[in-house]
C-alpha cells in the first residue's frame, strides 16, 4: 500500500506550489519522489538522484560559504559546511516544505522512527535537488539550495566547533587521554546504513550516537556526553 496516489501532472502542480519551480519531466519528479518499497520490482527510485543531489548541494554550500566568509580558513569553512549538509538540516528542510506528503513509500515506511525516519527525509530532499538540477539546471537547484539553506548559514551554532575535536580538548583535561570510539552496530541495507557508536573516556559514562556514517555517529556521539557532562550547552553535530 502506497502513502500517495496522486498521478504525474498532480504530484507536479503540488510540489511546484512547495518550491516554485514546475517541472518539465513528471518522470524524473516521479522517480525522486519514490522509495524502493513503492516500487513492487518495477521502475526506479531515488537511489541515484539522492547520490547526484548530495554533491550538488555540496558544490552550492560550499561555493556560498567561500563567498560569504572571505576570511574564514579551511577548517571554519568545513565546520560550517558540515553543520548545513547534515542529515538533520536536510530533514529540518524536507519538513519545512512538507515533502514527505508527497513520497510514494510501502506500508512498512510507516514504522519507522528515530534515525532512520531522519534519514529518510535527508535522501529525498537530496533527490529532489538531483531532480531540480537536472530539469532546469544548476541554476535552479543553486537557488533552491540558497533560498532555504542560506539563513541556516547565519545561524548561532552554524560554525560550532566540530565535536569530536571538543571532547578531545576536555577529554585530556579530565583524564590525561583521548576518548576512545567504538561502533556498537550498523543496521540497515548497504545503500543507507545507519551506525551506532559509543564514546568512552577514561572515568565518565559512555555515551552513544548514530548516524549514517561512522564519523556522523562518532560526531553524535562525542555531542551526547559533551551535553551530559555540560561541557557543551544546547544541542546540535557538524557531521
Amino acid at each position: 500500500m502506497e502513502r500517495t496516489h496522486l498521478s504525474g501532472k498532480e504530484l507536479a502542480h503540488s510540489l511546484e506550489q512547495r518550491i516554485g519551480h514546475a517541472f518539465r519531466d513528471e518522470r524524473l519528479l516521479q522517480r525522486a519522489l519514490t522509495h524502493a518499497s513503492a516500487r513492487g520490482g518495477r521502475g526506479a527510485d531515488y537511489q541515484r538522484l539522492e547520490f547526484l543531489g548530495d554533491r550538488v548541494l555540496g558544490l552550492v554550500i560550499a561555493q556560498m560559504l567561500f563567498q560569504e566568509y572571505g576570511t574564514a580558513d579551511e577548517g571554519e569553512l568545513s565546520l560550517r559546511l558540515n553543520a548545513l549538509v547534515n542529515a538533520e538540516t536536510l530533514a529540518e528542510i524536507s519538513e519545512e516544505i512538507g515533502l514527505m506528503d508527497l513520497v510514494r513509500t510501502g506500508s512498512d515506511i510507516k514504522t519507522l522512527s528515530g534515525r532512520k525516519r531522519v534519514n529518510l527525509r535527508a535522501d529525498v530532499m537530496e533527490a529532489l535537488i538531483a531532480a531540480l538540477y537536472l530539469d532546469g539546471g544548476f541554476e535552479t537547484a543553486r537557488d533552491f539550495v540558497l533560498r532555504h539553506w542560506a539563513p541556516r548559514s547565519k545561524g548561532a551554532g552554524a560554525a560550532r566547533r566540530d565535536p569530536k575535536t571538543e571532547l578531545q580538548e576536555w577529554a585530556h583535561q579530565v583524564s590525561g587521554a583521548a576518548p576512545i570510539y567504538s561502533v556498537e552496530s550498523r543496521e540497515g541495507p548497504d545503500h543507507d546504513p545507519v551506525f551506532t557508536v559509543r564514546a568512552a573516556v577514561d572515568g565518565f559514562a559512555p555515551a552513544e550516537g548514530s548516524g549514517r556514517s561512522k564519523r556522523e555517529a562518532e560526531q553524535a556521539a562525542a555531542t551526547a556526553m559533551l551535553l551530559r557532562e555540560k561541557v557543551r550547552q544546547g544541542a546540535g553535530t557538524s557531521g
